[in-house]
């Protein structure tokens, strides 16, 4: 671990990272995260009957609306010029849990990582959203990268 970050300077100064010279490679990267909830406000979800509307399908185009507005909520990241995103939502009653995982592609000279993690937080932050008025106390938890490939880093699979 002895990297410098790559987004501050010698001078402590927060810069956009200069990809100018790497090489345009495919790279992919998947995110996961879950949304624990009330029995009651799950079965609501998976029945369609929640008052704002049908949660997974809004969910799931709001997680792709993240993906693609990932440079204009994280600060340094560059805007991206993605070729796939794709975000599936999946209901646990085991867990009363909505599990999301989000999947980013490119070629580029920059990295998907971020705009994955969006796409997840984003669509959990939706089902957050349409079932709050039913269920304030649902938890949003365990949002990380679990995949990465491409560029000079290679390969990332989470254990």
């Amino acid at each position: 671990m002895g990297e410098n970050f790559t987004h501050i300077d010698q001078d402590g100064n927060a810069v956009m990272v200069d990809v100018s010279e790497k090489d345009i490679t495919e790279r992919v990267a998947t995110a996961k995260g879950s949304i624990i909830m009330q029995p009651e406000t799950l079965a609501r979800i998976m029945d369609g009957t929640m008052k704002k509307g049908d949660v997974l399908p809004v969910a799931q185009l709001a997680g792709i609306m993240g993906a693609k507005k990932t440079p204009d909520l994280i600060p340094l990241c560059h805007p991206l010029a993605l070729t796939s995103v794709k975000v599936e939502l999946t209901c646990d009653p085991e867990r009363n849990a909505v599990d999301v995982e989000g999947t980013c592609k490119l070629k580029g000279r920059t990295g998907v990582e971020m705009e994955a993690l969006s796409a997840v937080s984003i669509a959990c932050l939706t089902v957050y959203d349409m079932c709050k008025a039913i269920d304030k106390g649902m938890t949003i938890t365990d949002v990380r990268l679990t995949y990465k490939d491409g560029g000079n880093s290679g390969k990332f699979i989470a254990s």
